[in-house]
């Protein structure tokens, strides 16, 4: 073997590493952008709505999705070149990240959704609840 083509190994095996480095880099930082369990579950609000509010709020998945797309371009340009030889783990930990990316959307959807609904579920109630008839007979 030529010393030129031991250097082109040792060359391939340095970027190899580092590519993996990126995309554990990338994965950690997606992982980071996250809302905390926490944030999604703990509330100071006082009223439906400030919790809703509050929800909606947590529930922003962040630059998540771009680390995600950061580790998937170059694990998938590392895994063509052969730089990958165990990317099991790698893998999964993406499925896991975009999955969770997905829930924590859908969740934001639904949370839009009844902020929306909910103010005017009250006035609602307010308007036409037997409530409303005690009001009305006050005025």
């Amino acid at each position: 073997m030529s010393q030129a083509s031991l250097d082109d190994d040792e060359l391939f095996g340095e970027a190899a590493t580092e590519m993996r480095d990126d995309v554990e880099s990338s994965l950690a930082a997606a992982w980071d952008a996250l809302p905390s369990a926490d944030d999604v579950w703990e509330t100071d609000a006082e009223n439906v709505l400030g919790v809703l509010n509050g929800l909606k709020s947590a529930l922003d998945a962040g630059d998540a999705e771009d680390h995600v797309r950061d580790a998937k371009k170059w694990f998938t340009m590392g895994q063509r070149a052969g730089a990958f030889e165990d990317a099991d783990d790698v893998e999964d930990e993406l499925a896991s990240l975009e999955e969770a990316i997905e829930d924590i959307s859908e969740a934001s959807e639904q949370v839009t959704d009844l902020t929306a609904t909910i103010p005017g579920l009250r006035g609602t109630l307010e308007e036409t609840g037997p409530d409303a008839d005690d009001e009305e007979d006050d005025d």
